[in-house]
């Protein structure tokens, strides 16, 4: 298609116009030619031909299901002038048809609709998992068509088949389709066909065709296993060899999961070296590539390989909060590689890439499938593997395939800055392994299972953060003593003095200045710890419908929405759309606006107004920031932070009191005691004058 721009104020001359209007009709009217000539819409209406094209002259039995045997083929006569190819449509319109099943219960871990165009998957739906419909949940569909450019693209089609030259678009092709074959153990497997025509002219004018490739897609899946098997075979029925190149689609139509954010990506995985690593594109990465445009930076962003290695490609697929979509290609028994490469990342906008993202839009990607020369009367085979299932730790262990090949990389947590991966992950791991036991073996609510989780986390971690507490409460009283007040405002233009005078102040009460500095480790080692549990609650699938109370917080996976608004209300300025009243949060709020006031402050007359006017505002805008900030985060998440910070609450009480109980002891010359005297407290006994 061509484009010709019209900005504002572009004026042509009227000679000049015309020119480019005829320049325009010439070349629109060469490209149709080459178009019509390349045989890609022939006989688009005559369907008696294309059946017939695609099974053999006459071969009513053959047009219920795919052949074994070669079409016939029909001979050419004398000196033919190549013309092109054609593809032979096997029935006039789509049809489409369903392996396994997603009835709760069912032996089968989905069913998978497929349909003739394009030989594609339509749509997928999980046996074990609902969507989120609160009045009528259905079967989660993770796979499903998505809108482009005006027309649908579907799971694993096949794209152009490029050969000779000529691209044939095999995507809008109505594949032959076979009857559905009950195998051994349950299995269901059906199969589409076509055919690719070459087409002659001769001497006198006259037409001819004669038949190319044989293309035969087989789907398979069995009751008990999430993967759905695919068997591509290229027969060439010439009598030379023929050099072709197919793409392939990759899967579309995922599920939203995430409440707030959009966690859909692209993951790929590679062999580099003795080691399977992967590669990730989020979808807003995607978003801003395809926003660029054909910019060289653009076209890095959908590049799929690793970044800084090479490796050979194993596997790809498109994941969300909980599921994922895994398309690997199955090398043969003697062969290590396979002709399937992976093409670039894809993303798809059905409505404009301006503005924000609405939630329609779709990720995907790439492959192309390049078998070389195929002899002539011969064949090639490619096998796939496509996982339709969640993400599961356990899942990806058990299976042996699965563990060699990585998969468990496609399980995404919150990204973190601060905790390198390599620590964050088996902590995440270990902490969502332990909430389902005490959820298994103890039936225990997942609402408690947190709670209890959080309050158990602060019981171990007391000590640690009672010797940081104390620590920066002695700080803060050193920082508000009197005296210490007085030498700011005496070297208040002194530098080097105020220094000086305050490194005496510190030696006068036996205090190191880098206390304050070394009260911070014992919190920075109780991170990694609640950065862990923060991510496993997140990115746990156990939670997803799993609730708490009957009425309130039915969904651990969402906002709890304790009353649902018919419209949603739009906050000015910022265009946020609220649809519920989520009253966990608020609590939340209430929580920490206590665990603030708790906090320890600088009080007195000799405090700073300053420090004082910022206390004050850090105490009003921590919780309403946090509150701004978790309104529509999922209830998990919110009870997590909650339970945390009323234990923090509880936690700081305790500290407080214990510092002043010890106040009160120094003050009366009490000392604490070894646990040998029974931990009871005992008066100094003053010094001798002298030695005997």
């Amino acid at each position: 298609m061509i484009f010709i721009p019209a900005w504002p104020g572009w004026v042509y001359p009227m000679r000049n116009r015309t020119l480019l209007i005829v320049f325009l009709a010439g070349f629109v009217c060469l490209c149709g030619y080459f178009v019509m000539d390349s045989g890609l819409f022939d006989n688009t209406g005559d369907t008696s031909r294309m059946v017939s094209l695609a099974v053999g002259e006459g071969d009513d039995e053959a047009a219920s299901k795919p052949s074994t045997d070669a079409p016939a083929v029909i001979k050419a006569v004398v000196d033919p002038t190549f013309k092109g190819y054609g593809v032979g449509h096997a029935q006039p319109e789509s049809v489409s048809v369903v392996l396994g099943s997603d009835q709760e219960g069912s032996d089968f871990k989905f069913a998978v609709e497929l349909t003739s165009k394009g030989a594609a998957i339509k749509q997928a739906t999980l046996s074990e998992w609902k969507d989120r419909n609160p009045e009528e949940q259905k079967p989660l569909a993770v796979l499903s068509p998505v809108e482009h450019k005006g027309g649908d693209v579907y799971s694993l089609s096949n794209g152009k088949l490029r050969i000779d030259g000529h691209q044939l678009p095999l995507s809008k092709l109505q594949w032959k389709m076979g009857e559905v074959v009950k195998g051994d153990a349950g299995s269901e497997s059906v199969s589409f066909e076509a055919v690719i025509y070459k087409k002659f002219e001769t001497q006198d004018g006259s037409k001819t065709e004669t038949n190319a490739l044989k293309l035969v897609k087989t789907y398979s899946v069995t009751p008990g296993s999430y993967d759905v098997k695919i068997s591509l075979v290229v027969e060439n029925l010439d009598d030379k060899g023929v050099k072709a190149t197919m793409e392939l689609q990759g899967p579309t139509g995922i599920s939203r999961e995430g409440s707030r954010q959009d966690m859909r990506s692209v993951v790929s995985g590679f062999l580099a070296g003795d080691t399977v690593e992967s590669s990730k594109r989020d979808q807003r990465r995607l978003r801003a590539a395809m926003k660029a445009g054909a910019k060289a930076k653009a076209k890095e962003k959908l590049d799929l390989s690793l970044k800084k290695k090479t490796g050979r490609f194993l596997w790809s697929s498109i994941t969300n909060k909980y599921f994922a979509v895994i398309v690997r290609p199955v090398p043969a028994k003697d062969e290590e590689f396979t002709d399937v490469k992976l093409g670039k990342a894809q993303y798809f906008d059905p409505v404009s890439f301006e503005g924000k993202a609405d939630g329609d839009e779709d990720i995907s990607f790439g492959m192309t499938v390049e078998p070389g020369e195929i002899a002539a009367g011969g064949s090639v085979s490619y096998d796939f593997e496509i996982f339709v299932g969640p993400k599961i730790k356990k899942l990806f262990e058990d299976n042996a395939t699965y563990k060699k090949l990585g998969y468990i990389q496609t399980v995404s947590f919150m990204a973190c800055f601060c905790c390198p991966d390599a620590i964050i992950n088996p902590l995440s791991f270990g902490i969502m392994a332990l909430m389902k036991g005490m959820h298994t073996y103890l039936h225990i609510n997942y609402g408690i299972v947190i709670i209890i989780f959080v309050l158990l986390i602060r019981f171990v971690l007391h000590p640690i953060t009672k010797k940081s507490q104390v620590s920066m409460m002695k700080m803060q009283k050193i920082t508000g003593d009197p005296e210490m007040v007085a030498i700011k405002k005496k070297y208040a233009g002194n530098r080097q003095e105020l220094q000086k005078a305050t490194m005496q102040f510190y030696r006068d009460r036996n205090v190191s200045p880098a206390s304050g500095m070394f009260s911070m480790i014992p919190m920075m080692l109780q991170m990694p710890i609640w950065i862990s549990l923060y991510r496993a609650i997140y990115a746990n699938i156990e939670l997803r419908g799993a609730g708490f109370l009957p009425v309130w917080i039915t969904d651990l996976s969402v906002p709890d929405a304790l009353i649902p608004f018919s419209d949603p209300i739009v906050i000015p300025l910022v265009g946020w759309h609220i649809d519920s009243f989520n009253l966990l949060p608020i609590l939340l709020g209430v929580a920490m606006f206590l665990q603030q006031k708790l906090m320890p402050h600088q009080s007195g007359k000799n405090v700073d107004p300053q420090v004082a006017q910022q206390q004050k505002m850090m105490m009003i805008m921590m919780p309403f920031m946090m509150l701004i900030f978790l309104y529509t985060a999922p209830s998990g998440l919110n009870l997590y932070i909650m339970a945390s910070t009323f234990g923090g609450v509880f936690e700081q009480t305790v500290i407080r009191k214990h510092l002043r109980e010890k106040e009160e002891e120094e003050s009366q010359g009490l000392v604490a005691v070894t646990k040998k005297t029974g931990g009871k407290k005992k008066k100094k006994k003053p010094k001798p004058l002298y030695k005997q």
